[in-house]
């Protein structure tokens, strides 16, 4: 039931003149893998999924599983405040070959915990293969308590959470339901290693899209037992991390990336362009980290 240890890129999904730009995501997957990244997301919060048709997203995942042919897995982003379309996204998504789901809290309707943890059953009852929940408050308005937790953790098709509460208190009292059957991942690349001291078995990461092989590196150096080299990793890529967050994600990240020569700087309304402030500080991340030269 371990989707994978390490570090999953939640990969952006590039644009170009409106259209999902086919050839820089097949290269970014390439890179990816090259660079030794242990998992993909496709189609999260990351990639932009709120803004992509079904026909888009379920062709997102399929391309992205055909790609990399295997090599690594393929978590594909399901989530709805719909649980009904959440369910219909799962079936279609895991028909396209993904290996596991990420499903994200409901967002605007909210619901209560036993709402909650009916919504995770019955998209877990409709599908085969596993499913990560996603708890991120901050965008949907709605935590996965510890409560809802020990429930969840109880269906055999939900595999993991990605922990992105920022609340330490509530990352200790979830590691109690670690086991050989639910896994914990840090939902925030500036906090990976301090959740992977209480269990955690890796990141799902933003920046990781720009870093691949140092969040490689930094998780697996703590699954290795080499805790102070990740820990001074940690430490070392703070500040671009918190340049990746300068705006909205993944407004920053897409920008990186842009600059970095991999895609066009494109989104979709109501996300858009960087501020100069932005790209500034997103510039000089990336310098000071060694992404890009310093004549650049």
């Amino acid at each position: 039931m371990i989707l994978f240890k390490g570090a999953a890129t939640a990969l952006v999904t590039p644009f170009s003149e409106g259209k999902v730009d086919y050839n820089s995501l097949e290269n970014l997957i390439e890179w990816q893998i090259n660079e030794g990244i242990d998992a993909l997301v496709s189609c999260g919060t990351t990639g932009e999924a709120s803004t992509l048709s079904d026909e888009e997203q379920k062709s997102v995942v399929k391309f992205t599983v055909e790609k990399v042919n295997g090599r690594i897995p393929v978590i594909a982003g399901a989530g709805s405040n719909n649980t009904a379309h959440a369910v219909e996204m799962s079936k279609t998504l895991a028909d396209a070959g993904a290996d596991g789901l990420l499903i994200v809290t409901p967002y605007y309707n909210k619901c209560s915990d036993s709402g909650l943890i009916k919504h995770y059953e019955t998209i877990a009852d409709a599908v085969d293969i596993p499913i990560i929940a996603y708890s991120v408050a901050g965008r949907t308005g709605v935590n996965i308590s510890p409560k809802v937790v020990s429930e969840i953790a109880q269906h055999k098709n939900i595999c993991g959470i990605k922990e992105a509460s920022g609340n330490i208190a509530q990352v200790v009292e979830i590691s109690r339901y670690i086991s050989d059957d639910f896994s914990m991942y840090s939902g925030n690349d500036e906090s990976t290693i301090p959740l992977m001291s209480m269990g955690g078995l890796g990141v799902i990461t933003t920046t990781g899209n720009i870093i691949p092989k140092d969040m490689q590196r930094m998780t697996n150096a703590y699954l290795n037992g080499d805790i102070e080299e990740a820990r001074r990793m940690q430490i070392g890529m703070k500040h671009l991390i918190d340049a990746m967050f300068c705006e909205v994600n993944p407004i920053p990240i897409k920008a990186a990336l842009n600059i970095m020569g991999k895609i066009r700087r494109e989104y979709r309304l109501p996300l858009c362009e960087p501020d100069n402030k932005s790209l500034y500080t997103i510039m000089c991340a990336l310098r000071e980290y060694g992404v890009i030269d310093e004549s650049i």
